[in-house]
C-alpha cells in the first residue's frame, strides 16, 4: 500500500468502517464493555486498534455514495452488536445462576450496581461475574476477540455483513440454553436449600420453640456459601465451555 493510496476516498472510508467495527465490538463484548471503562477510553482503544489493523484491511468494495456509506456503517454496528450479544448471552449464564442462588439464600434484596453492566444486580451475581471476568482474562478472551476481528477482515468485507436466519436462530437457542445451564449451576444450592427447608419444617413441628429466623436462616446461608465455594471451580469450567462454544459458533461467520 503506497502513501498515495492511503489518502484516497476508498481507504479513508475503509478506515472509518473499520473504526466502527472495533467501536461496536468494544461496546458490546463482555470484557471491553465494562462500565468502569470510560467511553472516551473505549473510543481511543478502538481508534488505536483501527490504526494497527489498517495495514491488513482489504480494499473496500462498495460504491462511494452517501447512502452506501450509511448502510455500511449500520452494517458494521450490527456486526459488532451481534458478536457482543452472542458472547454476552454465554457470559450471562453466571449472572442468571447468581440471581437464583441469591434468591434461595435470601439475598435477593441485597443488590448493588454491577460494574460490568451498570445495572442493579444481586450481590452473589456480582461476586460470580467479577470472578468470571478474571477467568475470561486468564483465558485470553480479549486476544481471541482481536484475532477474530483480524480473521473477519478477510472473510466479512467491511460494510458487507447481513443478519442471517441462522444467526437469529442461534441467539434464540443460546438464550434458552442460558436459562438451562444457569439453573444447572445453581441446582446444588437450590436442592440443599429445599432440603434445609424440609428439615427446618420438621424441627418446627417437633420443637415449636425452634426459631427459624434466628437459627435457621444463618445455617441455611452458611451451607449455601460452603456449597458455592466447593462448586466455584466447576462453575468457572462451565463458563469456559460456554464461551468456547460461542467462539466456535463465530467461525460460522466465515
Amino acid at each position: 500500500m503506497s502513501w498515495a493510496e492511503v489518502f484516497t476516498d476508498t481507504y479513508i472510508i475503509g478506515f472509518v468502517l473499520l473504526f466502527f467495527r472495533f467501536a461496536a465490538l468494544f461496546m458490546a463484548t463482555p470484557i471491553f464493555a465494562h462500565e468502569s471503562i470510560p467511553p472516551t477510553l473505549k473510543t481511543s482503544i478502538a481508534f488505536f486498534f483501527t490504526i494497527v489493523f489498517y495495514s491488513s484491511m482489504p480494499a473496500l468494495d462498495i460504491p462511494i455514495t452517501i447512502a452506501s456509506i450509511v448502510m455500511a456503517i449500520l452494517s458494521e454496528l450490527l456486526f459488532g452488536l451481534v458478536i457482543g450479544v452472542i458472547l454476552q448471552v454465554a457470559f450471562n449464564v453466571i449472572t442468571f445462576a447468581g440471581g437464583q442462588i441469591s434468591f434461595m439464600m435470601g439475598f435477593s434484596m441485597a443488590s448493588a450496581i454491577d460494574p460490568i453492566s451498570g445495572v442493579s444486580m444481586p450481590i452473589i451475581s456480582q461476586f460470580l461475574s467479577l470472578i468470571a471476568l478474571m477467568v475470561l482474562f486468564a483465558m485470553d478472551m480479549h486476544h481471541w476477540i482481536l484475532l477474530f476481528v483480524d480473521a473477519s477482515l478477510q472473510n466479512v468485507p467491511l460494510g458487507g455483513f447481513l443478519m442471517s436466519e441462522d444467526i437469529f436462530n442461534y441467539i434464540i437457542k443460546a438464550t434458552s440454553n442460558m436459562f438451562m445451564v444457569g439453573f444447572m449451576i445453581a441446582f446444588p444450592i437450590i436442592a440443599l436449600s429445599w432440603l434445609a427447608d424440609i428439615i427446618f419444617g420438621m424441627l418446627m413441628k417437633t420443637m415449636p420453640q425452634f426459631n427459624l429466623l434466628v437459627i435457621g436462616f444463618p445455617i441455611k446461608i452458611m451451607v449455601a456459601f460452603v456449597v458455592l465455594i466447593a462448586t466455584l471451580s466447576a462453575t468457572m469450567l462451565i463458563l469456559k465451555g460456554q464461551m468456547q462454544e460461542a467462539f466456535n459458533y463465530l467461525e460460522m461467520f466465515f
